[in-house]
């Protein structure tokens, strides 16, 4: 990373972020932030979230000014609520994304595709992990079906009570990499990530069994640095995850879809009855199952009925930013 520092100022990594408070590791130090006040006019996408470097101005009296947010090589986000669109900026700078799902209640094909296609989108690498594979007969099968979601990603069926795939996972715990920890309450995050590194890096909490759904453990997004050198950004369990804005990610999720519709005779093509139609051709000589497809149909209208949501909003935001300056002038 090449920064043009000035005299006083340094470079740190967001660890947390507590509505205008923000925590900045620094030589394994972490100092208490607040913003520049040139942000508070700037879009929610210039404003840091954890795993962001960020240049600030020292204070060894009180916060440390934080100046500009260093050039970002992705970013995870997602709709903040679905019904509107509007997005919510997750964590920076993510090489792996490990989506992890229980083998119970808890697996959800559609989930995962959804998780796949946001850290495809953020440039990061999705990594699917099935925990608690000794609690199931046939982890193979989830495993292939898992790894038919995209050509892109990669699959682990784990056991950390049994140590079953974890010498797999090490793998990933390099200095230098960024892993962030993505999935529903309860499904084992913490037990991981603790297995990994070696140390209790995180709390763990105990699942309901009536229906497989944990406490939250972790209520807020969180950057740990374990002794190995990798750095850790835990999430807020989420049962739900919305599409907006992330169309390239989706088309990478489903590489396969995406080709063949460059195939079809009419670059109009709605996929129904069309004559020269590649995607009905897929399906009817069985190279592509129709569930794939409407499951492709249905996150791309998602996507684009919320990323239009949004861009609405944006325009209303900017219309009483407008408004208000011409109010005080």
């Amino acid at each position: 990373m090449k920064e043009i520092i000035k005299e006083n100022e340094f470079i740190g990594r967001i660890s947390e972020v507590q509505k205008n408070s923000f925590t900045i590791l620094y030589k394994n130090e972490e100092l208490p932030g607040k913003l520049r006040g040139r942000f508070y006019g700037m879009d929610a996408e210039c404003i840091p979230v954890v795993g962001d470097y960020v240049k600030f101005i020292y204070n060894h009296d009180g916060d440390n000014m934080i100046t500009e947010v260093c050039e970002r090589k992705g970013i995870l986000k997602r709709p903040d609520q679905a019904k509107t669109g509007v997005e919510q900026y997750m964590a920076a700078n993510v090489d792996y994304t490990f989506i992890v799902t229980a083998l119970n209640q808890n697996y959800n094909y559609n989930r995962i595709a959804r998780y796949v296609s946001v850290a495809l989108q953020g440039n990061s690498i999705p990594v699917v992990i099935l925990t608690k594979a000794d609690l199931c007969s046939n982890p193979g099968r989830y495993v292939t079906e898992v790894e038919g979601i995209s050509d892109k990603v990669l699959v682990h069926a784990v056991s950390a009570l049994y140590e079953i795939g974890m010498e797999e996972l090490k793998e990933y715990m390099r200095p230098d990499v960024t892993i962030c920890l993505a999935g529903s309450s309860g499904v084992g995050k913490s037990t991981l990530l603790n297995a990994v590194a070696g140390s209790e890096v995180m709390k763990t909490s105990s699942i309901r069994e009536s229906d497989a759904r944990g406490r939250h453990t972790t209520t807020h997004r969180q950057l740990y640095v374990c002794d190995c050198g990798t750095t850790i950004i835990d999430m807020p369990g989420m049962r739900e995850i919305g599409m907006a804005d992330v169309g390239e990610g989706i088309e990478d999720t489903f590489s396969d879809i995406a080709e063949l519709e460059r195939m079809c005779r009419f670059s109009d093509c709605r996929h129904d009855k069309e004559p020269g139609c590649a995607i009905r051709k897929a399906i009817d000589d069985g190279q592509l199952s129709e569930e794939r497809f409407k499951l492709y149909k249905s996150l791309m209208t998602e996507n684009e009925r919320n990323y239009a949501k949004k861009k609405q909003i944006a325009k209303w935001v900017k219309q009483e930013k407008k408004a208000g300056r011409k109010k005080w002038n």
